[in-house]
This record gives structure tokens, C-alpha cells and sequence, in this order.
């Protein structure tokens, strides 16, 4: 026998054998680390910002936030009123919108209020421009009146499409906030007096349906499914963990031994995120689930072992040190190759999946140690019954049955799974990258449901363009302002655009009212001095609130124009920006040349950055993985082999996902990492035994392959059970990406399944029967 593998058996056991001599010191030990690692839980905050979603190097990002340093902030929440009449324009809705408008300033941290109550009409009068709200005392509006204003709404550029429907039908009211981002309670505080108000205007003015959505309202969601989550998941996946440990062991020992584990390794996995200040979201909320699922395989694995050899007849303590002594290898690989497949996220270009990939390295490091230590430890204390059985357990039969069926087929089984493999990976092409943010929360989420009711309305995805002028004042250029008239009426053709927000409308609107309100005048003025004065004279006319800040720079060397998306997908936002930008270099001078931006923008663009950066994570994550596996085994041909039926059972995953949904968001690309550290661990315990079946007992290439089969079948189908049913769990959540993480996570465990069960003996046979035999080795016959 190898010297190495005996130094590690020998190692094993001696340890295992300390622990149980010392096992009350190690309890001690353990629980001590542990609860002094959990007081780390207490500093856990949940996120509610969405842009805790990109890096600070993304360049997207840092475009958004100069945009926002330039202007009012975008943070928002909108009121939409859809009254059960056929027009919004009556004395009872527009005295709700009234009266809507007039509280939301007293929202949290609202700097302004759009509506159409107060939206500043202008007109004529001789030489003399009015400007007042378009709506005063709707109750008291005639029907002449309430007419007039509808007409009004319709004609204005500013307001169809964006605060009222072209049919007069549905009204919204636009409430900007500016956080001082000093707490993470700002969002819930506004969004919670939003709801309060909502509320209030609803019981006084019944029969208008008020829906919220807006950017606070989603990044309140974030945390509110995060909490969602952590109220359901994690107790199901608890109780599922219970109920399967105790069917698959029928022991109260290891049901309760089990448990402690996974309790204690969750424990130091949230621990550690909270010392090291992790923001929780509902990403990284969902590795206390993971966890769960993953530190149940070395307790399992162990404790089949120890179940199988107190049948055989050992005492206790031996059959505990034998059963690490079994699997203290593959355990420990297992352990190390699911840790790198996790920090392997750390190559995302989304902090969550960071924050997602550290804390599940961490509990599953945890949980290798306990495995060794506490496990033993408490099953040499608790009282274990097992019954002996006289001949082989059905288990083994079943399993002896399968290799046999394989050795006898393995040439058919190579082909027709490599006819399989190559199937599905030509179904990959068909994918699409779809990232739209309302979607990623489903319909037990306010915010989702309120938001398709919007989008039935009003645009819910904004494009941004900061359009620089040739020089300080340059906004009142007419050759500038002619331009940025072209691009509107640009936009306006666009399928995909529902509004358009430019200054160049309020400078044709204040053109025609300055000549008398004549319909003729309605363009840009022809001169830069009439322009800033007409700019001029209509800021000191605007209520303290609604002054142009948002809409030009401070030096006037810029202006916003934001274009209004309907639902577009991700393909369909990156053709409109195409275009725009193409657009722009066609028709523009040089220096008005401008960048998109918005959430939309950074959205579309991190799910391509996301896959160029985790493409290179998992070709690293591959490689480590890999030399892992060659030093473990002592062996590069099995350690390059071993990559087989652990690279393949990804690229089905994907071809099959192609098939099924078709469509993928920016998360897909971190399913290869995760997956593959999980899916390493069934090859490393086959090709554990195998390689321990060849050098300790000097098996053929057939009889290690049963030897395999017999002594770790059960274990891994167990275990992959285990792993289905816990990410079954996940995608109970109510947040899409950590249900699409959990789908293409189980497909890809199901297919490694088939492939080491049903491939990677066939591959071994192949490769064993072309091997260079270079040492004389007698078979020896495996004992019945």
C-alpha cells in the first residue's frame, strides 16, 4: 500500500481516537468557538440599496452616480392612481391626486413632487408669462373646467406618457427622495410612510386603486424578501434536513448529531459575515441555506460508514475510527473543492455573489471541521442501536447489481451518453440574457405586483443622457437646443419608448407663450439672449421644489433628457442603445456626444461583464479543482479524468436550460462555480474508493469499479437526494435569481449523478484497459 495513503489513514485514526478520549474537551471547544463566533450574527444589516449589485469598479455604476452628482438624484417613489371611472379627470380623483401631492412632501426625505395637480402650466398674459399649478381646488372644477385640463394633459409633452395616460385614464404622482444614506432604515422609513399615505388617501377618496412602485420601493423589496426568506427558508430547510437525516440513518445519534452540525456551521458562516460588515441581501441571504444542504454530505458519508460497520459486528469506538478513517480523504477533498468552487464567485462582478461565495466557503469549512470533531464526539457519547444482518445489505446487492450492468456495457453507455453530452451542448446557442428587475421578485412581493400593474401605464425602465453643451450657458444655444429637438423627436420614433423629458419641450412651450400663445411660435427660439431670458424669467417664476435642477447643470453646460422604456428585454435595451449611440455620431457635433445611462443601463450591460469575469473565475476554479484532485489521488491521469464527468454535467446543464426556459439573467454565469464544487464531490468519493480498492486490496480494474459502487453508491445517491430537496427549498424563495440558482444547480447535481455513475467506470475501464501496465499487479479476488 502507498505510504501516503497510509500516513493519512494512520493520521485519521489517531485523531479520531483522541477526540473520542477527549470528546467532552472538544465539545467544549466547539461550542465555545462557535457561540464566540456567532455574537458576529448580532452586527448582520440587510441592504436596500440595489446598487449594492455592482462593484465600485463598474463602469456603468460610476457613469449613474456622476450623473446623480449632477442632478437631483432618481431615487423615487411613484404613486399610481387607476380610478374605478373611465377618466381620472373628476372632481374625486383629482382632488385625491390634490391631496396625494400636498402630503408626499411630508414623506421621509422627499425633495420634490411631480403630479398633474402641480404641474407648472404656463401661458400669456399681454407681455406678462403666468405660471401656476395646472389643477387649484378640483372640487370645486366644472365640467367645462375639468375638460379643459384633461385637454391640457394630453398636449403637454411632459405630462402624457409620464404622469397621465394619453386617454386620461390612469394618473401617477412622482416623488423624488434624497437620502442622506446615513442609516439603513432611510428607505424603510419613507417607504413605510408612503404605504401610510396611500392608505389614508385610499379610505378617503374609495374607489381609486393606488399602486407604489419606484426605485426606494425596490430597494426596500431587497430586504424585505431577504427577511421574507430568512423567515421560511432557512426553518424548511431545517425541518426537511430532520426529516430526511432521520428516514436515511433511522437513528436519534446521528439525526441529532447531524443537526449540530449544520447548526454550528451556519452559525460561523453568518458569524464571520457579520465581523467582516457583509450587507446582507437576498443573495447572500440564501447561503444559510446552501450551507444547510452542503454540511450534510460529510456527516452522511461518515455515518453510513459507521452504520455498516457496527452491522459488521465492531465495537463503537473501532467502527467511529474506521468510519473517518474511510473517508477522512474524500471528505476532506470534497470539503477543500467545494470551498474553492465557492471563493471562486469572488471573480463576479456583483458583491452579493462575493458575499454569497465567502459565507458558504466559511460554513462549509466549518462544517469539514465539525464532521471530523464534533460528530464523533457525539456519537461516541449518545447511545447507538444498529441491527447485524446475516449476508450482504440490499443496498449493496442493488448497488453490486449496477456496476455489473455498467462493466458489461460501458462501451454502449460511452457512446450514448457522448451522443447525449453533444445534444445538449448544441442546445446552448439558443439561450437569451434576459435581466429585467422587476421580475427578479415574484408575485408575493408588493412591488412586484404593484409594478406590472404600472408598466400596464407608464414606462418603468429610464434611459439617461447627460448632454454636454459647448460651454458654460451653452444649454440656451438654439443650435444646441435645435439638436437636442432632433434627438426627441428621435426617441419619439422608437417602438420601445413610451416618454421623452427634455428642456427643448419647455423652450418651445415658453416660445409660443412669450409671442402671445401663438401656435405658430411653438419651436426653439432663434436666439441664445431670448432663450436665457425666457429660461430665466421661468425659473424665478417655479415654486420653491420644482425648479430645474434636475433637468440642467449649475453652470448651464448641460442638460437631461431621459428617455421612458415600455418592458423591453435586455436584447431590446441593447439594440436601442445601439442605435442611440449611432445615431448621436451620425447627427450630433462632437461635443454634445453623450454616454447612456441609468439602473436599466448598468442591468443590461453586468449580466455580459458578469460572464466574461466568471468564465474566467471557473477556468481557475477548473484548474485548482484539478491539481486538488491529482495530488489527492497521487495520480495525474485520474486527476485529469476526474474533470470529465465533473466539466460535462455543466455545459447539460445549460443546453438543457436553453431547452426548458430559454432565457438566463446575470446569475447563470456564478452557477458553474457553485455547481462545480458541489458536483466534484460524488467523483472524488467514487474515485477514493477506487483508488483505495486498487492499492490496499489489489482489486482488478473491475472489481475496484464494484468495490466502488458497493461501499459508496448509497452514500452518494443519498446525498444527491439531500442536495435536490435542499435546493428545492431554495427555489421556494421568493427572490428569481436565487430560484433560477436553485433549478441549474439540481440539474446540474442530477447529471453528474448519471455521469459518475453510469460514465466515469466506463471511462475508467477504457483507460485501465489502454494503460502502459508499468508494476506487476495481481488481481486479487474480492471476498464475497
Amino acid at each position: 500500500m502507498d505510504r501516503y495513503f497510509e500516513a493519512i489513514d494512520r493520521f485519521s485514526t489517531q485523531m479520531t481516537r483522541a477526540i473520542i478520549q477527549y470528546r467532552w474537551l472538544v465539545l467544549i471547544a466547539v461550542v465555545v468557538m462557535t457561540m464566540g463566533i456567532g455574537t458576529g450574527m448580532s452586527r448582520l444589516e440587510f441592504a436596500s440599496n440595489y446598487r449594492t449589485f455592482f462593484s465600485d469598479e463598474n463602469p456603468e455604476l460610476a457613469a449613474f452616480e456622476n450623473l446623480q452628482a449632477t442632478y437631483t438624484k432618481n431615487d423615487n417613489i411613484l404613486f399610481v392612481l387607476e380610478p374605478a371611472e373611465e377618466t381620472a379627470f373628476t372632481n374625486n380623483t383629482l382632488s385625491a391626486v390634490e391631496a396625494l401631492t400636498a402630503e408626499a412632501w411630508k414623506i421621509p426625505y422627499a425633495i420634490r413632487v411631480d403630479s398633474i395637480s402641480n404641474f407648472q402650466y404656463t401661458k400669456a398674459i399681454e407681455d406678462d408669462l403666468i405660471v401656476e399649478d395646472l389643477i387649484i381646488d378640483a372640487k370645486d372644477l366644472t365640467r367645462e373646467e375639468l375638460q379643459s385640463r384633461r385637454e391640457i394633459s394630453w398636449a403637454e409633452p411632459l405630462l402624457a406618457n409620464q404622469l397621465v395616460t394619453p386617454t386620461g385614464t390612469v394618473t401617477a404622482i412622482n416623488v423624488v427622495l434624497q437620502y442622506p444614506e446615513k442609516s439603513l432604515s432611510e428607505v424603510p422609513d419613507a417607504v413605510n410612510a408612503a404605504r401610510l399615505l396611500r392608505d389614508r388617501i385610499s379610505s378617503e377618496f374609495p374607489g381609486i386603486d393606488i399602486s407604489l412602485t419606484g426605485v426606494s420601493m425596490l430597494n426596500n423589496s431587497f430586504s424585505e424578501v431577504g427577511m421574507i426568506d430568512a423567515g421560511t427558508l432557512t426553518p424548511l430547510m431545517f425541518l426537511v434536513i430532520l426529516v430526511m437525516t432521520w428516514l436515511i440513518l433511522r437513528s436519534l445519534a446521528g439525526t441529532i448529531s447531524v443537526l449540530l452540525v449544520i447548526l454550528f456551521s451556519s452559525i460561523v458562516g453568518m458569524g464571520i459575515a457579520g465581523f467582516f460588515a457583509i450587507k446582507l441581501t437576498p443573495i447572500s441571504m440564501s447561503a444559510t441555506t446552501v450551507i444547510l444542504t452542503l454540511a450534510v454530505a460529510d456527516s452522511i458519508h461518515i455515518l453510513i460508514s459507521l452504520r455498516s460497520l457496527l452491522r459488521e459486528g465492531l465495537s463503537k469506538v473501532d467502527a467511529i475510527a474506521e468510519a473517518v478513517r474511510l473517508n477522512f480523504m474524500p471528505v476532506t477533498i470534497t470539503s477543500v473543492t467545494t470551498v474553492v468552487g465557492f471563493l471562486a464567485l469572488n471573480f463576479s462582478d456583483s458583491p452579493p455573489f462575493w458575499h454569497l461565495g465567502n459565507i458558504t466557503a466559511t460554513g462549509i469549512a466549518a462544517a469539514w471541521l465539525f464532521s471530523l470533531t464534533l460528530l464523533p464526539a457525539l456519537m461516541s457519547l449518545l447511545p447507538v442501536r444498529v441491527k447485524k444482518i446475516h449476508g450482504r445489505e440490499w443496498s449493496h446487492i442493488a448497488m453490486t447489481r449496477l456496476a455489473d450492468l455498467v462493466i458489461a456495457n460501458y462501451r454502449k453507455l460511452l457512446v450514448g451518453i457522448c451522443l447525449v453530452v453533444v445534444a445538449f451542448i448544441a442546445c446552448i446557442p439558443m439561450m437569451t440574457f434576459n435581466d429585467q428587475w422587476v421580475e427578479y421578485f415574484d408575485e408575493r412581493v408588493e412591488f412586484r405586483t404593484d409594478s406590472d400593474k404600472a408598466l400596464k401605464h407608464f414606462g418603468m425602465y429610464p434611459i439617461e443622457y447627460s448632454v454636454p453643451a459647448l460651454n458654460p450657458g451653452g444649454v440656451s444655444e438654439p443650435e444646441y437646443l435645435e439638436n437636442l429637438e432632433k434627438f426627441v423627436a428621435y426617441l419619439r420614433t422608437r417602438p420601445e419608448v413610451i416618454h421623452v423629458y427634455s428642456i427643448s419641450d419647455i423652450m418651445k412651450r415658453l416660445n409660443k407663450n412669450m409671442h402671445g400663445d401663438d401656435q405658430a411660435f411653438y419651436h426653439i427660439p432663434k436666439n441664445r439672449e431670448l432663450s436665457a431670458q425666457y429660461l430665466l424669467l421661468y425659473e424665478l417664476s417655479l415654486p420653491y421644489g420644482l425648479d430645474l435642477n434636475d433637468r440642467i447643470n449649475v453652470d448651464k453646460s448641460a442638460t437631461r433628457v431621459t428617455a421612458m422604456l415600455r418592458k423591453v428585454t435586455t436584447a431590446e435595451t441593447k439594440t436601442f442603445l445601439t442605435d442611440t449611440k449611432q445615431w448621436m455620431a451620425e447627427s450630433w457635433p462632437e461635443y454634445m456626444q453623450a454616454q447612456p445611462t441609468s439602473a436599466q443601463v448598468m442591468f443590461t450591460y453586468i449580466t455580459d461583464r458578469n460572464i466574461h469575469n466568471m468564465i474566467s473565475g471557473t477556468l481557475v476554479a477548473i484548474v485548482a479543482i484539478a491539481l486538488i484532485m491529482i495530488l489527492a489521488l497521487r495520480s495525474v491521469r485520474l486527476g485529469l479524468l476526474s474533470m470529465i464527468p465533473n466539466g460535462l454535467p455543466l455545459l447539460m446543464t445549460f443546453g438543457a436550460w436553453a431547452v426548458l426556459i430559454g432565457e438566463v439573467g446575470f446569475s447563470v454565469a456564478t452557477v458553474a462555480s457553485i455547481s462545480l464544487g458541489i458536483i466534484v464531490d460524488d467523483t472524488v468519493h467514487f474515485l477514493s474508493k477506487f483508488v483505495r480498492a486498487r492499492n490496499e486490496n489489489g482489486f482488478s480494474v473491475e472489481d475496484s469499479i464494484r468495490y466502488a459502487f458497493r461501499n459508496v453508491g448509497m452514500a452518494i445517491l443519498v446525498n444527491t437526494i439531500i442536495l435536490i430537496v435542499g435546493f428545492l427549498v431554495l427555489t421556494t424563495s421568493a427572490f428569481k435569481m436565487n430560484v433560477d440558482m436553485g433549478l441549474m444547480t439540481i440539474l446540474s447535481i442530477l447529471f453528474a449523478l448519471v455521469l459518475d455513475f453510469l460514465f466515469l467506470p466506463a471511462l475508467l475501464l477504457v483507460m485501465e484497459k489502454k494503460r502502459v501496465i508499468t508494476e506487476d499487479v495481481q488481481p486479487v479476488a474480492e471476498p464475497s
